[in-house]
């Protein structure tokens, strides 16, 4: 689409020029942007830029493609399931759900063919309470049908449901219990990355020493909020980031592991139709354990 400038229209930024006159969001023009897609009299320019009276603005907003999930015949790990619900152990590697960079091989791939049926909710998250980073391992409650859907999202947001994770760190935390507050928000500086930032939401992550090494320790995770990355922002910023995480601290070829040491191994709610206390534990895989070998050996010296 081509379109001059007027005089009234000078002084605006191009991005807020290109929605009012095609309707598509700022993020979307942004994105357009950076692939070279928003001209101005013939050359490319970044979102902010300033347009003048007379200026030739040319864009083409590419819409990105609709993604829905569907099944996959992939092996899953099932802790518990009945009319109303599942509880899975996700491996280590595996992502949550689809997304404009994955689109196959992820859990909820995995779950709709479980299944052989829709799982209520979102499109591309159906049935997920919550969820795990790619590499962290452990349990998730799914939902099957609506109303437990929407019980147990209330139970999440109303702090009834508990997760503990485990997880081992570098150093030795000074105090064997602890609870770290800050609010947490996109990293500024990268855009791959969360951190603690003043206008971030609210996370509360309490920890308990577990057993403490020469040079690491394993502790308990206990979370009251569930922010992305919550844990592993949260330890990076007292000293103590979780072992082998490739954003927040740092990778070692002697750990099998595919990225951080954090598993999520206990899991307790209501059930959403009996109102039955639940319970379930997974010990953390093969990798984790093989970690945890390697820093207990390094604390007896050898």
């Amino acid at each position: 689409m081509l379109h001059v400038v007027t005089a009234e229209q000078a002084g605006k930024r191009a991005d807020v020029l290109v929605a009012f006159l095609c309707g598509a969001s700022r993020s979307l023009i942004t994105q357009s942007a950076r692939r070279g897609e928003v001209l101005v009299n013939g050359s490319p320019v970044k979102p902010s830029h300033s347009l003048e009276a007379g200026d030739v603005l040319e864009f083409e907003i590419t819409q990105p493609p609709v993604l829905v999930a569907g099944p996959e015949p992939i092996p899953l790990d099932v802790v518990y399931e009945d009319d109303d619900l599942l509880v899975v152990n996700k491996p280590a590697g595996m992502v949550t759900h689809p997304a404009h960079t994955i689109v196959s091989g992820t859990l909820v791939n995995a779950l709709l063919a479980h299944v052989h049926a829709a799982l209520p909710g979102d499109l591309l998250r159906p049935g997920l309470v919550h969820r795990l980073d790619r590499d962290t391992s452990g349990l998730l409650v799914v939902a099957k049908r609506e109303e437990s859907l929407r019980a147990l999202g209330l139970a999440m947001k109303g702090r009834r449901v508990e997760r503990e994770y485990l997880g081992l760190v570098r150093g030795v935390p000074q105090h064997p219990l602890g609870t770290i507050e800050g609010p947490i928000g996109r990293d500024p500086r990268n855009r791959l990355k969360f951190g603690i930032v003043d206008e971030g939401k609210p996370a509360v992550t309490h920890y308990e020493l577990r057993e403490a090494f020469a040079q690491h320790a394993e502790l308990v995770f206990r979370l009251e909020t569930g922010r992305t990355h919550q844990i592993r922002v949260h330890l990076a910023a007292i000293g103590h980031p979780v072992l082998n995480d490739p954003l927040y601290g740092k990778v070692e070829s002697r750990f099998e592991l595919r990225g951080q040491a954090l598993h999520a191994w206990r899991l307790k709610f209501c059930h959403p139709s009996t109102g039955e206390t639940m319970t379930f534990e997974a010990q953390p895989p093969a990798e984790y354990l093989q970690a945890r070998a390697v820093v207990a050996s390094a604390s007896l010296g050898d």
